[in-house]
């Protein structure tokens, strides 16, 4: 469930282009006009203001709000052409990009930058829709005039390759069939492979990297039926291996999203310091798809409201427009 709160009478793109407009000009902007009009818009409402900003104003809001906005907050990487860009920044600019631009750019930062235990990728493949990653594959090209297969190729190196190409070039079934048969003589193949330790086997990277959600949530639940383990009980055998932590990791993003994410937001926020693009990507990724669900799996697992552990540990209109986006109720 969605926690984005959209207004019953929502203005039109044009009042709102027009709010926005005024709260860049004039001496200093006005961020709370900014924060109450896009962390109450869904994304088919900001892609209509941000066409209607740019027809009327001649440039991309997007541009628009990196000049009229700052913050005291640690800079964070390069949003390509859109530059280094503080917290605050940065957030705002995320959920503003449609969802297959936005992951778009996430997964070029995640392939640029790859290293063993980035988990970006697997999260953007296998926690989205078929149609969700083709639109995103089709707004890589668009934007980086290369193919995201290519710099997954060219950037990664080989177990991670050999699962992440396939991954992302994936084009999963979404229908609820499930043909009992193939699950149990699957999971006999994933359970033989794990068990001789051949994790990168090519069955264990087919069956991942093709078969739709609800063939696999069968074929765990077999695995677990016949052989008394849970599947990612028995990846854990070597707790530091990276390649087998991706393979959870893949496991966990296609079967219980929610325990995946919960995971990452907790990450980022619990140590010395915040992991504020993590925290950013998770919120304006999850807020119109199933945040609420998220919330509640931290709450149990920490004993504590997600509202209250980022408003701890963020400040400013970073801290307001993260709590508008995950619902935070002030009452």
């Amino acid at each position: 469930m969605a926690t984005l709160r959209v207004p019953q009478v929502v203005p039109s793109p044009i009042e709102d282009s027009q709010q926005l407009r005024k709260a860049f000009v004039g001496l200093g902007t006005n961020e709370k006009t900014i924060i109450s009009i896009l962390a109450h818009r869904n994304a088919a409402q900001l892609r209509q203001i941000r066409e209607t900003y740019h027809e009327t104003y001649g440039e991309d809001l997007l541009v628009s709000l990196k000049k009229e906005i700052s913050g005291d907050f640690e800079r964070l990487r390069s949003m390509d052409r859109y530059g280094v860009l503080t917290c605050w920044q940065r957030v705002v600019m995320l959920w503003t990009l449609d969802q297959a631009e936005r992951d778009a750019m996430l997964a070029n930062e995640a392939a640029q930058k790859w290293h063993p235990g980035n988990l970006v990728l697997v999260e953007i493949t296998c926690t989205r829709s078929a149609a969700e990653l083709f639109a995103t594959r089709k707004a890589y090209q668009a934007r980086y005039k290369r193919s995201l297969e290519e710099d997954v190729a060219a950037h990664t190196k080989g177990d991670f390759r050999k699962l992440l190409v396939p991954l992302v070039s994936s084009y999963r079934y979404d229908g609820p069939e499930v043909n009992t048969k193939l699950a149990k003589l699957e999971a006999k193949m994933l359970h033989k492979a794990i068990a001789e330790k051949f994790y990168s086997h090519e069955e264990i990277i087919r069956i991942l990297g093709t078969r739709s959600k609800a063939q696999l949530i069968a074929t765990f639940n077999h695995y677990n039926d016949e052989f008394g383990n849970p599947i990612n009980k028995d990846l854990k055998h070597e707790a530091k291996d990276e390649f087998l932590s991706s393979l959870r990791a893949v496991i966990r993003c296609l079967v219980c999203p929610e325990r995946y994410f919960e995971k990452v937001v907790r990450s980022a926020i619990e140590g010395l310091g915040t992991d504020e693009g993590a925290l950013s990507r998770v919120i304006t990724t999850r807020a119109e798809v199933d945040l609420q669900e998220i919330k509640e799996v931290y709450a149990k697992r920490n004993s504590k409201a997600l509202d209250a552990a980022i408003a701890k540990d963020t400040s400013g209109d970073y801290e307001a427009f993260l709590l508008e986006l995950i619902g935070h109720n002030e009452n």
